[in-house]
């Protein structure tokens, strides 16, 4: 399938992989895809890289978190290897939590930032995604959501 099938309005829209999968239901396939196409090649994005596998990546950086200092460093590092290996990487978003600035503890928020995360990825149309965050951070909060979603998806 090519790229220039994604306008044919006699061929149905293969919507199970990357970019094209969970469309917005606008009540036409085609004009949900054109839609979801013409917001993200704004930022950029060509035809072609769109056609390969998007390969999310979630993080956790924040400047009021000093754990997550080289989190750009590792997001870049991640890209080039998924970039090499022939899929699209995009980075994306979820709670950042450091301990020194959450009152009483950030304990009690492990579950918001654990529902953020799982919400986040499912909402992106990723094939695969890779989660990005500080020792503290992935074994209390995104482990959790880690065994989540590998559960929801069998």
């Amino acid at each position: 399938m090519s790229s220039n099938d994604d306008y044919d309005l006699d061929k149905d829209v293969i919507t199970d992989t990357s970019i094209r999968q969970g469309l917005t239901a606008y009540g036409d396939t085609h004009f949900s895809l054109f839609l979801r196409k013409a917001f993200i090649k704004a930022l950029g994005y060509s035809e072609d890289a769109l056609s390969r596998p998007v390969i999310g990546i979630i993080n956790t950086y924040s400047g009021f978190n000093p754990c997550h200092g080289n989190v750009p460093q590792l997001m870049e590092a991640a890209k080039r290897g998924i970039q090499s290996a022939g899929g699209l990487a995009i980075d994306f978003p979820t709670i950042s939590i450091h301990e020194s600035f959450s009152s009483p503890t950030s304990m009690f928020l492990r579950n918001l930032m654990s529902m953020d995360t799982e919400e986040m990825i499912r909402a992106q149309p990723v094939d695969a995604c890779i989660m990005v965050g500080d020792m503290l951070t992935f074994h209390t909060h995104i482990v959790p959501t880690e065994q989540s979603l590998i559960i929801s998806r069998m």
